[in-house]
């Protein structure tokens, strides 16, 4: 069985957007922000912000502009974040395993490539 070519850690669950903001920007002294004044400038029930801090929802593309906005962390590194644990948890699944075993297509001819540069 073909493994999977991720850059995702192997043996261990990625760190989630939430344990980054609550580690970094919630319990660091440096910024300090509490989860208050995160959720009121996000605009979201703290339940919803709590569920990002607790793993059990996952960052989407507008909560990670608004994050953008708000604590002023790219967008694009929540994402990441996300995508990172996302596809470790597809990686445990049962369907994974299913999915290392279908055999790809291959053309049938070679394709040349031109020297120029």
């Amino acid at each position: 069985m073909r493994e999977f070519d991720f850059d995702v850690p192997k043996y261990r669950r990625p760190s989630t957007p939430g344990e980054i903001l609550r580690g970094l920007f919630l319990d660091e002294p440096t910024f300090g922000f509490t989860q208050k004044q995160v959720v009121d400038r996000l605009g979201i029930s703290p339940q919803s912000f709590n569920a990002i801090l607790t793993g059990k929802r996952a960052v989407t593309p507008l909560m990670a502009m608004r994050l953008q906005r708000v604590i002023g962390v790219d967008a694009r590194l929540w994402l990441n974040l996300q995508q990172d644990v996302d596809i470790y948890d597809a990686l445990q699944t049962p369907e994974a395993k299913k999915i290392a075993k279908i055999k790809p297509l291959r053309p049938r001819k070679k394709i040349k490539r031109s020297r120029a540069a």
